[in-house]
């Protein structure tokens, strides 16, 4: 349990560097830059920086939980639920999708708006598919009758799952309104930012996940 709550500590740090240096890395041609430049920089930086912090907090959070469930699994009425073997697929279809919106960030930093098309499709598609097999897995647990109230192991493991999907549902609201830019026609520039966010946030939650498929594995 402790390699897990250090690699919740080193992603944490991870998280607070990268908020650092959105925030204090200015670009030397920045301050030569018209004043409606500025305004734009400004609030790009805002908007990653606000980015930072969310992902500061949510990594906070899940580092809660995961100290909780070390500590509840010491008791002895705990009683560890097999995992659905559906578990392993779901963790490929969101390490697809991840590779997906890493691949739509780089055809946005080239230029070419099909690679950003086609990336954001298969990271939202695999997005969808994985909400989908966290359902049908959750199913499959009830039907063998592992319950939510039937024992603090299964809380918790019902817990932290919807937790992560309910994270991915809210990149959901963010990669549609970049998908609906893109298939729009709008310019490159405009869908960039919406692009490199998404692609950060699914790596986030592909991390996230990581940590906490592991820790149900260890127990």
């Amino acid at each position: 349990m402790t390699p897990t709550l250090i690699f919740l500590g080193l992603l944490m740090a991870t998280v607070v560097w990268w908020l650092v240096r959105q925030s204090v890395n200015v670009k030397p041609w920045v301050a030569s830059a018209p004043s409606g430049a500025h305004q734009g920089v400004g609030q790009l930086a805002t908007i990653k920086v606000g980015l930072g912090v969310f992902l500061a907090v949510a990594t906070s959070l899940f580092a809660l939980f995961v100290s909780a469930y070390a500590i509840r699994m010491e008791l002895s009425d705990w009683r560890p639920l097999p995992e659905p073997n559906l578990l392993w697929v779901n963790t490929g279809i969101l390490f697809v999708g991840s590779v997906g919106l890493q691949w739509a960030w780089r055809a946005a930093s080239r230029e070419q708006l099909r690679g950003v098309k086609q990336g954001l499709v298969v990271g939202g598609v695999c997005a969808i598919a994985f909400v989908i097999g966290q359902l049908i897995a959750w199913r499959q647990l009830n039907a063998a009758g592992y319950f939510i109230t039937s024992n603090p192991a299964n809380a918790f493991f019902y817990l932290l799952t919807s937790l992560h999907a309910v994270h991915l549902f809210g990149g959901l609201v963010a990669w549609f309104k970049t998908i609906t830019r893109a298939w729009a026609g709008s310019e490159i520039s405009s869908v960039r930012l919406g692009v490199e966010l998404c692609a950060v946030y699914w790596h986030f939650l592909l991390v996230v996940w990581l940590i906490l498929f592991g820790l149900l594995l260890s127990t």
